[in-house]
């Protein structure tokens, strides 16, 4: 998707030669196993050269054009360097610094939640680059945000997706249809499932290259991709526009940071000077002719040797030179470029829907296992069931819930019935709430659901000692113990409160009698204790203080369980009275 830059100014022959022969060894390098673009038996989501060839709009961007700059061949020469960036290089290689700031910062953020992504900046940076320009050159403020809004054209279906309005045009301005925003160029529906607050200042906006560069990091991490390998690399970036040009000139992209860059003020980043997707020059990162490519030639006639060719005669034509292997130079109108015709899409690709087939209210207690299943029907355009598509699973959040088996994340095959239902999901000891995210793969299409992991319960707390708990002022009270049940079993690992309390109606912590020391030693009259695996819990030691006579001590239990014992403190004997 290309940011509307207002006038665009275009590239001269030379930089169009330059462009033409990259394109030219993008294009030859596509061979089985390269490290541009996966082999065709390794992802099914490459095909199409334009959204209109796939009959429909996808991915972050709605497929909206962009821009099909190349890199220039001079890249900065510090392979495997981009940790330790040069001061200055190539103009193109410089990246505002907001902008480069932004980038940086979602690959830490995203690599503290789901490090198995192995999220680059630099891939980030690419598609930063080919969508908005690098948010037109870092025309950025103080907190990140546009200085005036990037849009893409109306997706009117008019060479474009058809997808009408989704925000009433809160984040586009129109609200006939939706158009891309910001510097990773979002539509608004998938804003409305991907958007995420990058710069803490509690919004969610396409516009602030922090929120968007986050947001597209996640996007870009959907599933269980690992984008350290060249096929889910390919995978993530044909999500996020699906055409092969569009992978070639971000891939040109990426591999150009990865050899070095180097920051710039904001403001002053290089603007893309060539076409774009859908306004087609000698740039063009597809190759080929602007003009309609002139007929074959016929053989070339030329004169015997010594002879002269008459007023409008002709001489004999000499035999027709051998063809050369060689490919035609870049951008020569002799032949037109050769067209990949478009695979099948995958059934994944097909499902516009993810539906909730039933699943209910996601509760468990740390520690058990989810009632319910969590399941979704994959339905295609047109309301049919798909079946065979791969819909992935994710445990999202601050929590330590997973699936059956360990796993976070997990791939399930839809049934002939379109329907994908995840394996158990186990809580762990973290309580809270976070997210499972069902999501078509290759495609945005998801779905989320909310769960809930409550603190392990007790509704029966038993004292197992018979003995009266009674000590002499200055001494220590017998152990104390009891047992913890839920529901009829033992109630393992259940927090419990332990908390000396006055008498009343309403009951205090009381200041006086018994206590217990905590691990420095001090006196406390309050104590969180765990119970076993088997239930039991043994209180500290106790010991006997303040004036005699019957103190109670509170034990609660996580659940609501209660049980209240009485300590009874006798006054030590006078030395003197015997």
């Amino acid at each position: 998707m290309a940011a509307q830059f207002g006038r665009r100014l275009y590239r001269g022959a030379a930089t169009t030669a330059v462009a033409a022969a990259a394109v030219a060894a993008l294009t030859a390098s596509q061979a089985p196993g390269s490290p541009l673009v996966a082999s065709d038996g390794d992802h099914a989501s490459a095909g199409a050269t334009t959204p209109a060839e796939q009959g429909g709009g996808g991915g972050a961007s709605g497929d909206s054009p962009y821009y099909t700059d190349l890199p220039p061949l001079n890249t900065p020469d510090k392979p495997g360097s981009s940790a330790e960036l040069p001061v200055t290089g190539p103009a193109e290689s410089g990246i505002p610094a907001s902008v480069l700031a932004a980038y940086k910062k979602a690959e830490r953020t995203v690599a503290g939640t789901d490090a198995g992504c192995r999220l680059p900046w630099q891939l980030l940076a690419a598609i930063g680059k080919v969508e908005s320009g690098q948010a037109r050159g870092g025309r950025v403020d103080a907190q990140g945000t546009t200085l005036s809004p990037i849009l893409g054209p109306a997706l009117d279906g008019n060479g474009f997706a058809l997808i009408k309005d989704t925000d009433n045009g809160v984040y586009d301005g129109d609200r006939t249809h939706d158009r891309a925003v910001g510097p990773m160029q979002f539509i608004p529906s998938t804003w409305a499932v991907w958007g995420q607050d990058g710069n803490g200042d509690g919004r969610k906006d396409p516009n602030n290259v922090y929120d968007a560069a986050l947001a597209a990091g996640h996007y870009l991490c959907a599933g269980s991709r690992d984008l350290s390998t060249a096929t889910d690399l390919d995978r993530a970036v044909l999500s996020y526009n699906h055409s092969d040009v569009y992978l070639r000139t971000v891939r040109s992209w990426f591999t150009y940071y990865n050899r070095g860059t180097h920051e710039v003020p904001d403001g002053t980043g290089v603007l893309p000077a060539g076409p774009t997707s859908r306004n087609p020059g000698p740039a063009r990162p597809s190759g080929g002719p602007t003009a309609k490519p002139s007929p074959t030639p016929s053989p070339s006639k030329t004169p015997k040797p010594g002879g002269s060719t008459k007023p409008g005669g002709s001489t004999k034509p000499t035999n027709p030179s051998k063809p050369t292997p060689q490919p035609s130079k870049p951008g020569d109108p002799g032949k037109p470029p050769t067209t990949t015709p478009t695979p099948e899409p995958s059934p994944s690709e097909s499902v516009t829907e993810l539906k909730n087939t039933g699943t209910g209210t996601l509760t468990a207690t740390a520690g058990g296992t989810f009632d319910g299943d969590i399941a979704v029907l994959a339905r295609d355009a047109g309301g049919d069931p798909v079946a065979k598509a791969s819909v992935t699973f994710t445990v999202t959040g601050d929590t330590d819930t997973r699936f059956d088996g360990g796993a976070k994340s997990v791939t399930v095959k839809t049934g002939a019935d379109g329907t994908a239902t995840a394996p158990s999901l186990h809580a762990g000891e973290k309580t809270g709430e976070f997210t499972v995210r069902a999501t078509a793969d290759g495609t945005s299409v998801a779905t989320s659901f909310k769960a809930t992991v409550t603190a392990r319960q007790a509704d029966a707390l038993t004292r197992t000692g018979t003995a009266e708990l009674t000590a002499v002022a200055g001494e220590t009270f017998d152990d104390i113990t009891v047992a913890a049940a839920y529901k009829g079993g033992a109630a393992a690992k259940v927090a419990v409160t332990a908390t000396m309390i006055t008498d009343g109606d309403e009951p205090a912590e009381n200041d006086k009698g018994p206590y217990c020391t905590d691990d420095d030693g001090n006196p406390v009259r309050s104590v969180v204790l765990t119970t076993e695996a088997d239930g039991s819990l043994k209180l500290p030691k106790f010991y006997a203080d303040g004036p005699a006579g019957t103190y109670k001590l509170r034990l609660t239990a996580e659940g609501g369980a209660t049980l209240v014992i009485e300590l009874t403190v006798e006054e030590r004997p006078d030395p003197a009275a015997s």
